[in-house]
């Protein structure tokens, strides 16, 4: 992983993700978009494991579905976002150009 797949994927991820981590995600995927959806599925998974709302009644209530949603948001966002491995392919409609001989296939005269 080089200096600029590293530093978009901690722009993505945040500042606290440990770069170790990420250079051996990359290591076995061998995309940063894709090591950054499996970082951003595994904060989903944890947050869906526990209760998303508690509520003890006069005391406190905890509610974490906005950060659920906010997480949904960001795998979107990087699923949508060209990432810095990405191959260019000169845009969603480029045009390929190909080019062929053309020679009659009977001569009538």
């Amino acid at each position: 992983m080089d200096e600029f797949q590293r530093s978009w994927l901690l722009a993505q991820l945040g500042p606290d993700t440990d770069p170790a981590d990420l250079e051996r995600r990359f290591f076995r995927l061998r995309s940063a978009r894709a090591v950054a959806l499996e970082v951003l599925g595994e904060r989903r998974a944890k947050l869906l494991a526990d209760p998303l709302k508690v509520t003890v009644d006069g005391v406190v209530t905890m509610d974490l579905q906005e950060n659920l949603r906010g997480i949904e948001r960001q795998i979107e966002t990087v699923r949508q976002t060209s990432a810095p491995d990405d191959p260019e392919d000169g845009g969603e409609g480029s045009d390929t150009l190909t080019t062929s001989v053309m020679a009659p296939s009977r001569r009538y005269r």
